[in-house]
């Protein structure tokens, strides 16, 4: 991926360390920043929360490695977003989601990857992008990114490794 496609992807503005609590708490403080930013519209909490809970995106990632933390990889249709862009929400606590592969499981997640996505083609090609860097990023370098505290140390990590498979 070019550095343009970097810059493109991530944005240092939308780069979140979360305290919420529970899914709902996390997507109304991003979703609410989000739409004051004019990265989405007013409604896109109402159907990001409704997708959610029709096509849950909780990834066991202990597949890749055990010493890996689950995360998510929430998003919604392209016509509730204004612009192309990963949001990278590092979790202060775990928080429930369910299982993308077995819905009725549920998993505590520590950190999300919400895709914003305003090409109804290219959901798909955002999803294939995050999950190769985080199966094929060395455990060495990646736990940097899940130990990171700090927005700018998250967008620093992204825009330093994004590309690196």
């Amino acid at each position: 991926m070019s550095e343009t496609a970097i810059e493109s992807l991530f944005d240092p503005k939308i780069v979140y360390v979360s305290s919420g609590t529970t899914r709902q708490a996390v997507f109304k403080e991003v979703a609410d920043d989000l739409v004051e930013k004019g990265y989405v519209k007013d409604n896109f909490l109402d159907n990001l929360n409704s997708r959610e809970d029709a096509y849950p995106t909780g990834m066991d990632l202990s597949v890749v490695g055990s010493q890996y933390p689950n995360v998510a990889i929430p998003h919604t249709e392209a016509n509730f977003v204004y612009k192309r862009r990963i949001v990278p929400v590092k979790l202060a606590h775990p928080v429930e989601f369910h299982n993308m592969i077995n819905p009725t499981q549920t998993m505590t997640v520590r950190f999300l990857f919400m895709i914003l996505n305003n090409d109804p083609e290219g959901q798909a090609n955002v999803l294939a992008e995050i999950m190769e860097f985080l199966t094929h990023t060395p455990w060495d370098s990646l736990q940097h990114l899940f130990a990171s505290d700090s927005p700018e140390e998250i967008f620093d990590f992204l825009s330093t490794n994004f590309d690196e498979k």
